[in-house]
C-alpha cells in the first residue's frame, strides 16, 4: 500500500472539509503544519507527498529515495526544485484554476477599499463623526470612480482574464502584459501593452497575476514604480516577492504612487517591523484571496484527482516538464 503524507493541511482544511478520500488511495497521514527541519523525518517512508508551503529542495529530495510524487497544493510550484525532481524522476503536479473566481473577487475587494475607504468611513460613523456632522454627509478620503479608468493586468492567465472581465463590467479599459501572450478567451475587451513599461505608464490600476520565477522576482521595484502614475494603485494577489517591499514603502510615503493593496508579502507570516505596515495608503490582508470554502474544496478535489490519475498511470497537471 502506498504511503501518503500531507505536510501542511491546516490552512487548506482547518476542519470544515475532509481528507478522507485520500485514504482510499493508500495509507494517509495528515499533519496540520510541518517545520522545515521536520520534512525529511515525516516523509522518509512515503512515496507520495502533498505540500502547500513545505519546501522540497535538492537536499530534501536526495534524502528521500522512496519519493516518487509531489503534489503541490497550490497553483504556484516554486516550493519544489523542479530540475532536481526531473533528474530523480519525481512527478510534480499542481492545482490549476481552483481559485480563479475567489482571487479575482479579492482584487476588487482590495481595489474598492482604496477607492472608497469603506472600513475607515464605517469606523468614523461608529465613533460619532456622522452624528456630529453639520451636513448630511462627509468624507475623509477622496471617493474614486473606476469607470473609464485603465486597469493594467500583468500575467493574463485564468485569474488575470477573470479580473479583466470584472473590470470590463465596471466600465474600465483593460491593458494586459504577459511573456507568453497566449490567446485570451472570448468575450474579454482588452489590448496588449507594447511592453511592461508601457503598461505601467498608462495604467490607473496595476494588478499582478504572474507566477514567481527568477525573471519576475522583484519586477516591481524602485525603477518600475517610478514609471507609474502618481495617482495609480498597485494590487498584488499573486506572490509577495514580485514586489520589493522597501521600494514600495518609499514610493507610497513619497507620493510616487497613489496607493497599494496587497494580499501577499515577501515573508509570510511577516515580521512586525515590515515597512509597509506604516506606509501611506496601504491595505494588507493575510493571504486570503484563495481561501473561500468553495475554492479550498475545489483544491482538495483536484489534488485527489491528480493523485488518482497518477496512480492509474496517466498523470495530469504535471509541472515537472515531462
Amino acid at each position: 500500500m502506498k504511503k501518503i503524507v500531507i505536510l501542511d493541511g491546516y490552512t487548506i482544511n482547518p476542519g470544515d472539509l475532509t481528507w478522507d478520500m485520500f485514504r482510499e488511495l493508500g495509507e494517509c497521514r495528515v499533519y496540520e503544519r510541518t517545520a522545515a527541519e521536520e520534512v525529511v523525518k515525516r516523509c522518509r517512508d512515503a512515496q507520495i507527498v502533498l505540500t502547500s508551503k513545505a519546501v522540497f529542495s535538492k537536499e530534501v529530495m536526495e534524502a528521500l529515495p522512496k519519493l516518487s510524487y509531489i503534489g503541490v497544493l497550490a497553483t504556484g510550484y516554486n516550493v519544489v526544485d523542479i530540475e532536481t525532481a526531473r533528474e530523480r524522476n519525481i512527478t510534480v503536479t499542481n492545482i490549476p484554476a481552483y481559485s480563479t473566481n475567489s482571487v479575482a473577487q479579492m482584487v476588487f475587494s482590495l481595489l474598492f477599499e482604496l477607492c472608497s475607504h469603506v472600513k475607515e468611513h464605517s469606523d468614523g460613523v461608529k465613533q460619532g463623526r456622522w452624528s456630529e456632522c453639520r451636513d448630511f454627509c462627509y468624507w475623509d478620503y477622496p471617493v474614486i470612480e473606476l469607470a473609464g479608468k485603465t486597469m493594467g493586468i500583468i500575467g493574463f492567465g485564468k485569474i488575470g482574464q477573470q479580473t479583466a472581465r470584472i473590470a470590463n463590467a465596471l466600465g474600465m479599459k483593460v491593458m494586459a502584459w504577459s511573456r507568453s501572450r497566449k490567446k485570451a478567451e472570448e468575450g474579454i475587451d482588452f489590448s496588449w501593452a507594447d511592453s511592461l513599461e508601457d503598461l505601467l505608464e498608462k495604467s490607473d490600476v496595476v494588478s499582478l497575476h504572474c507566477p514567481l520565477f527568477k525573471e519576475t522576482e522583484y519586477m516591481i521595484n524602485r525603477e518600475t514604480l517610478k514609471i507609474m502614475k502618481s495617482s495609480a494603485f498597485l494590487i498584488n494577489t499573486a506572490r509577495g516577492p514580485l514586489i520589493r517591499e522597501t521600494d514600495l514603502a518609499d514610493a507610497l510615503n513619497n507620493g510616487e504612487i497613489g496607493g497599494a493593496a496587497l494580499d501577499v508579502l515577501e515573508e509570510e507570516p511577516p515580521r512586525k517591523d515590515n515597512p509597509l505596515f506604516s506606509a501611506k495608503n496601504c491595505v494588507i490582508t493575510p493571504h486570503i484571496a484563495w481561501a473561500s470554502r468553495e475554492a479550498r474544496s475545489r483544491l482538495i478535489d483536484i489534488a485527489f484527482h491528480n493523485l488518482k490519475e497518477y496512480l492509474a498511470g496517466r498523470p495530469v497537471n504535471r509541472v515537472d516538464g515531462v
